[in-house]
Parts: structure tokens; C-alpha cells; sequence
């Protein structure tokens, strides 16, 4: 069994896992409350809290009543907040000396790649490895509020970024959105709940700055153009459209994912379609992908919502089918965290 480690910003997740029936236990620690009154995460807090809270969670979980079953510890090494990620590595590096099994760093955004798979896998590990060849080569999207990712899966395995963003990800464009309406952090399910009361017609935001076959994404002409708008219109005018603006905000967001995404459908032969990060909890976009994929006749694998956001259990899947993407902590060159660690390589 392998136990996995998760803290690369303010999440602190354990997970215990075993590659012959899938995630047995997952356990998180948020911090929201914490970061919610300075309206966005603070590093140092950040990486004190994950001081605090990885024992404790150990303890909580039991795993240690199980330590005679794990053969691994999987921790993130990166990309994430270097104080967050020296933490995590220094309590499976403890955890890995005093258990005596090999320690692996695992990168975050690959954890990401593979999380809309969990669920395939738990519901037949035996023949999962069959099952997931046949859906390669693969189209996935990882949005979250640092990133924003277009990948592909190929048949031999390789993991090839085809497009990203330039400048803000989408979940950062929709927490600054929040911001500047004056809604309480995190901002994404904020407008999320208020665009389901709007009209997504009511307001033109600008959905792409890049040509539309053009292989990247840009979204802060996007929170300019929303700022802008607000200057021109009184506190009471914000608040009778404060619904439609956000359902147009939203909208201009999921339209330009869902575009690139269908440009690179159809350019390319994929058999399979995934979403995944924390902003594939948005019911808007898992709705956008699932109905493009069916155009597309392909299956759309979405990741679950317990495994959008920072989570140990892909961690530890990524550890399990991905050994060649994980980096070993050798007595010649130790494990070490790498803040701005991309996404590539081969499965």
C-alpha cells in the first residue's frame, strides 16, 4: 500500500492506498477559514498550519496501525508555495526513515492528469490497465487557481502540454472577479451560486484574446474588462445585476475552455475527454465538457469533486500507474521540492 502526502498550498491531505482496490481512506485538513479574512492564501500561514496539522492527521487516520502493509511514501515535490511543500517532504521524509520504506515525489500537476481515473480504476482495478490504453490517446484540461493546462496522453504514455494559459488560470481570474464584486473568498463558488439566479446574455465579456486556433488561453483582459465595467456603473446598479454579471462573467470563462478544447478535438483523433482541478467542480463546465465530448462521440471522465481540489488520493494514484513520473529520494541526491515543476514526460 502506498500512503500519499498532499500540501503544495493550503490543503493538508493524507491518503492511503492500495493498487488492488484503490483509495481505502482520505483525510484533508482545510484552511479556508483561516486564509478567508485576508481574502486569498498567505504562505507563511500556510506552511504553519501544515506544521500543525500533519501529526494530528496521522493520528486521526490510523495508518499507523498499519505501517507493516505500506511499501511507499508518495509526497508532492512540487509545482506549489516552497514553504508548503518543504513541510510535506520533511514529514514523509520522517515517516519514510522511521518506517523504513522508499520515498517518491510526486508531481502535483500529474496527480492532476490522472485524477478523472480514479474512479475507472476503483471500480475494476483488475482491468483497469486494459481499459485505460483504450482510451488513449487523451484530451484532458487541469484548471484550478494556479493553473490551466490542455494535455494530451499519447499511446506510448507521454504526457504533452498543448496549450496553457499566459497570463491568469481560470480559477485565479474567477477569485479576482469575486474580488472585485466585493464577494467573500474563495470567489469561484460565489459567482458559480450567483450565476445560476442570472442571465449569462446580459453582459459581453470579452471569452479569448488569442485567435480561437491559437493554442493558449488569456483571461486577464477578461478581469480588465470586468473592472472597467464596474467603474462606470453606481453600488445599487452593482447590486440589481450583480446575478447576470456574474452568470456573463462565468459564461465568458467556460466559453473559451470549452473552445480550445474543441479546436483541439477537432484537429486531432483522441478517444477519450477529462476535466480536472478545482475548478471542474463548476456544474457549467462538467456540463460543457460532457456535452462536448458526446459531439465528439468519445467518453468525457471528470474528476470527482473529492478529487478536484488539492487531494493525497491522486498522489498516491499517480505514485501507482505513473512509477516512471516519480522522482526517487536517493541517499546520493535527496528528494527536494521544485516550486516550478511542469507538467510533461511519459506514464
Amino acid at each position: 500500500m502506498i500512503v500519499a502526502i498532499e500540501s503544495s498550498c493550503d490543503e493538508s491531505a493524507l491518503a492511503l492506498y492500495d493498487p488492488a482496490s484503490g483509495v481505502l481512506g482520505e483525510w484533508v485538513h482545510s484552511q479556508i477559514l483561516l486564509h478567508e479574512q485576508y481574502g486569498g492564501v498567505v504562505p507563511d500561514l500556510a506552511s504553519r498550519e501544515h506544521l500543525k496539522n500533519f501529526f494530528p492527521l496521522l493520528e486521526t487516520s490510523g495508518i499507523q496501525a498499519r505501517r507493516s502493509e505500506v511499501s511507499a511514501i508518495a509526497v508532492t515535490h512540487g509545482p506549489g508555495l516552497a514553504g508548503c511543500l518543504a513541510l510535506g517532504i520533511a514529514f514523509a521524509k520522517s515517516l519514510a526513515f522511521a518506517w523504513q520504506v522508499p520515498l517518491l515525489g510526486v508531481n502535483h500537476l500529474r496527480g492532476h492528469a490522472f485524477s478523472p481515473f480514479i474512479a475507472l480504476h476503483k471500480s475494476d482495478p483488475d482491468g483497469f490497465s486494459s481499459a485505460f490504453k483504450k482510451l488513449l490517446p487523451h484530451l484532458g484540461l487541469i484548471v484550478s487557481g494556479g493553473n490551466t493546462i490542455l494535455f494530451e496522453i499519447c499511446m506510448d504514455g507521454t504526457i504533452n502540454v498543448v496549450a496553457e494559459t499566459v497570463d491568469d488560470a481560470a480559477g485565479e481570474a474567477l477569485d479576482k472577479g469575486a474580488k472585485l464584486l466585493g464577494l467573500p473568498y474563495p470567489g469561484g463558488p460565489q459567482i458559480e451560486e450567483l450565476a445560476q439566479r442570472g442571465n449569462p446574455q446580459s453582459f459581453d465579456f470579452p471569452k479569448a484574446i488569442a485567435p480561437r486556433n491559437e493554442r493558449r488561453f488569456s483571461f486577464s483582459g477578461l478581469k480588465t474588462s470586468l473592472r472597467y465595467r464596474l467603474e462606470k456603473i453606481s453600488d445599487a446598479q452593482l447590486a440589481d445585476s450583480m446575478s447576470d454579471i456574474c452568470a456573463s462573467y462565468q459564461l465568458a470563462i467556460v466559453d473559451q475552455l470549452r473552445g480550445k478544447t474543441r479546436h483541439l478535438l477537432s484537429s486531432s483523433q483522441y478517444s477519450s475527454l477529462g476535466l480536472s482541478g478545482g475548478v471542474a467542480n463548476n456544474d457549467s463546465l462538467r456540463s460543457s465538457f460532457d456535452e462536448l465530448a458526446k459531439c465528439y462521440s468519445i467518453p468525457c471522465l471528470i474528476a470527482q469533486p473529492q478529487h478536484t481540489g488539492d487531494n493525497a488520493a491522486m498522489i498516491a494514484f499517480a505514485a501507482s500507474i505513473d512509477p516512471s513520473g516519480c522522482t526517487p529520494d536517493l541517499p546520493d541526491i535527496p528528494l527536494s521540492i521544485l516550486p516550478s515543476l511542469q507538467l510533461a514526460g511519459r506514464v
